[in-house]
């Protein structure tokens, strides 16, 4: 089943494989700061000069900056790649439907397809944006 939903990814493959790369590279990013600071704590019970403390205080700035423009750029990756995988179910879901015979179609009503075009897709985006 899930080789089947993941058929519908087509064009939106570097998008999601985008989006895992940037949360990754934030979360190594967070698992890194609290060891700098870490040293940065051992560093000012030795005394260690001005300079240094600088240094390291603004290397912890620029890595919790490249943090924060990771974890933009995986949600924006993340909004595109769930956006047109939604896009590509419903088309799927609608081409599927327009293959029903008469029969297949008296069995659903055009409310439950409605809703599985629509409330059901949007939760799954949900699930997949997560």
């Amino acid at each position: 089943m899930l080789k089947n939903i993941l058929r519908s990814l087509r064009e939106y493959k570097k998008p999601t494989f985008l989006t895992m790369f940037f949360i990754v590279l934030e979360a190594i990013i967070e698992c890194i700061l609290p060891f700098i600071t870490a040293r940065l704590i051992n560093d000012i019970k030795a005394g260690t000069s001005v300079n240094e403390l600088i240094e390291t205080g603004i290397l912890l700035i620029v890595m919790a900056l490249v943090s924060l423009l990771c974890a933009i750029l995986a949600g924006v990756f993340s909004a595109k790649a769930a956006a047109g995988f939604c896009q590509n179910i419903r088309y799927d879901m609608y081409t599927n439907i327009q293959t029903f015979s008469f029969e297949n179609i008296d069995k659903f009503s055009s409310a439950s397809l409605v809703t599985r075009l629509t409330t059901d897709v949007f939760y799954v985006r949900m699930a997949f944006m997560m």
